[in-house]
């Protein structure tokens, strides 16, 4: 099945108001999506393929451990701290 023909299935299945609603919100979407040259560069970006190192994976592991304990910043502290 083609991704316009599950379109149309999912489309179908949906009541005509929630239909109208997703339908809107899927055009503004697109249309986003279409002209910001910023979010059309990062769709169209390739993935990041360079293997992580030691460094890299010490840091995410150092992470993780910050987050277990709760060792974290909310994003609201971390705004008042640099001044926005």
């Amino acid at each position: 099945m083609t991704v316009k023909e599950r379109l149309h299935q999912l489309v179908d299945e949906l009541p005509e108001g929630r239909a109208t609603q997703a339908a809107e919100r899927a055009l503004s979407h697109l249309r986003q999506m279409a002209e910001d040259p910023v979010l059309h560069t990062l769709m169209n970006a390739p993935l990041d393929d360079e293997p992580d190192t030691e460094d890299d994976r010490a840091a995410i592991a150092e992470g993780l451990a910050d987050l277990e304990v709760g060792d974290v910043v909310s994003d609201d502290e971390l705004r008042r701290e640099i001044g926005l």
